[in-house]
């Protein structure tokens, strides 16, 4: 009896990292897989989006190869996943501002190619209240497809380099915040 007890109390400590974990960043948690279609993307990071002092938004970034050089993960044709959870109402117009300027900071010369799909895009983008989600993933030859929880899939606009325009805004050159870059990077 008294060598068995050890065993299971080794086996149990063992066996813990087997069940799923979660970060948590500003009371949302995110698992540490997603799956999307047969792959299983590895939670890279998780930040915060502060406007001023006011919360606006938590965000996970979720990836194939997980890596904190931003280069990579945009160069990378794997899919990808962000993951944003809104911690305060946000209208269709206030979201779309945000993603087209930080788009347009990021996309550079390219933008007249991306911008018939930027428009398609934002046009599925619904207004957002607190709770909500909005949920963004790239899938290489399928596209990036835009998904609220409350109103599901909508709709997937073509080409990697629309993906790597749309994840520049938190990722790019010109992120829409650098500490929440670093966030999504695992630099935090």
């Amino acid at each position: 009896m008294k060598a068995t007890l050890p065993a299971v109390a080794l086996c149990l400590l063992f066996a813990v990292p087997a069940f799923a974990k979660e970060v948590e960043v500003a009371g949302v948690k995110y698992p540490e897989t997603a799956k999307v279609g047969d792959k299983e993307l590895k939670l890279n990071g998780v930040g915060l989006r502060k406007k001023f002092v006011v919360k606006v938004y938590t965000v996970g970034l979720y990836l194939e190869t997980p890596s904190k050089d931003a280069a990579q993960v945009l160069a990378a044709d794997e899919s990808k996943r962000v993951r944003m959870y809104m911690l305060r109402d946000l209208d269709k117009k206030t979201i779309t501002e945000a993603i087209v300027d930080g788009f347009k900071k990021n996309a550079g010369a390219k933008m007249p190619a991306l911008q018939e799909r930027l428009n398609t895009f934002t046009a599925e983008i619904p207004d957002l209240k607190k709770g909500d989600e909005l949920i963004l993933t790239y899938i290489p030859g399928t596209g990036t497809q835009i998904q609220s929880k409350k109103e599901g899939e909508k709709i997937s606009v073509a080409g990697k380099d629309f993906a790597d325009a749309l994840f520049s805004v938190w990722l790019g050159k010109d992120p829409v915040d650098d500490g929440l870059k670093d966030g999504m990077l695992g630099k935090d």
